[in-house]
């Protein structure tokens, strides 16, 4: 009996859509061709939506710390699960290609890059965030990534991961 049990969560684990599947393209990747005011109404209509904040990420492919963020939000499913639970994520490229400088000027400067900024769902600013403030040991620590998301969830259960809104 235990084994078919085993079996059938692993089969109905199977069926069930990756993260990645079930995000939107502006939350996967810099590009610059996106129009960042597009991405950035449809962020503020999720939002509506699922009652979460906007994480906004401004970087680009040619950011080693970007990469780096990436990677370690790819090696800590947990923090990228709780990520996406709390904030809808939308990254903005900023590169020689595409500045986005009109999208971005009612934004504080970023320090470097990765920067982050949080908005309410309807779009109005409330915070500006160096990402070098999730350091630890020159490494990125996903106890500060949690304690940032806890802080800035609108729905606390979703800040402890009992609750999924990821569509």
């Amino acid at each position: 009996m235990k084994k078919i049990v085993i079996l059938f969560f692993l089969f109905f684990i199977s069926l069930q859509p990756t993260l990645a599947d079930q995000l939107p393209e502006y939350s996967l990747h810099y590009d610059p061709q996106r129009d960042a005011f597009q991405d950035g109404r449809d962020a503020i209509k999720l939002a509506k939506e699922s009652n979460r904040r906007i994480l906004i990420e401004v970087g680009g492919d040619w950011c080693k710390w970007c990469h780096v963020l990436d990677r370690f939000l790819d090696k800590n499913p947990e923090v990228k699960k709780q990520l996406h639970q709390t904030f809808v994520f939308l990254k903005v490229n900023v590169s020689d290609e595409n500045y986005n400088k009109e999208f971005l000027k009612v934004f504080p400067r970023p320090l470097g890059y990765p920067h982050m900024y949080v908005t309410e769902k309807n779009g109005n600013l409330l915070l500006s965030k160096d990402t070098a403030d999730f350091f630890v040991n020159r490494k990125y620590s996903a106890k500060r990534f949690k304690a940032f998301f806890k802080h800035w969830a609108i729905n606390k259960k979703i800040a402890n991961g009992s609750v999924n809104v990821v569509k």
